[in-house]
């Protein structure tokens, strides 16, 4: 008898100890299947850099495109299919400088604080930018 208690002894000490040690198991595998960020919001966040940059070159090409812009390219003979094509390949920090500029051009000219001729230059020296960016 004194052996059949001390393997029900055992037995029940080896349960207790296994119940112990699922239990934080169960706790993080419930803690595993609450997400911090919904899929939605996650989609939004991964979206983000991808419309950042659509409008980014959206911006330099709209310059670009502009009466002035066109005066300007065929000014310095360069062809705008060229320099559109080079837009594209610029790494973000050098778009989101030159489309920061591009847009303050855009809005100071808009507003009759620099002439065309002043755009123009201005927009000779980012079609000068892009393409030396993406030559280096």
């Amino acid at each position: 008898m004194k052996v059949h208690a001390g393997l029900c002894a055992s037995m029940l000490g080896m349960t207790m100890c296994m119940a112990a040690a699922l239990s934080p198991a169960k706790a993080q595998v419930h803690e595993k299947q609450q997400h911090v960020v919904t899929p939605d919001e996650f989609n939004k966040q991964t979206a983000q850099p991808a419309q950042t940059r659509h409008a980014n070159e959206d911006a330099i090409r709209h310059l670009l495109y502009s009466d002035a812009g066109q005066k300007a390219l065929k000014s310095a003979n360069v062809d705008y299919q060229r320099v559109d094509k080079a837009i594209g390949q610029l790494s973000d920090d050098e778009l989101a400088k030159l489309a920061d500029r591009s847009r303050q051009a855009d809005s100071d000219f808009a507003a009759g604080f620099i002439s065309a001729k002043t755009l123009a230059y201005i927009i000779l020296a980012t079609v000068v930018i892009v393409v030396i960016a993406v030559i280096v």
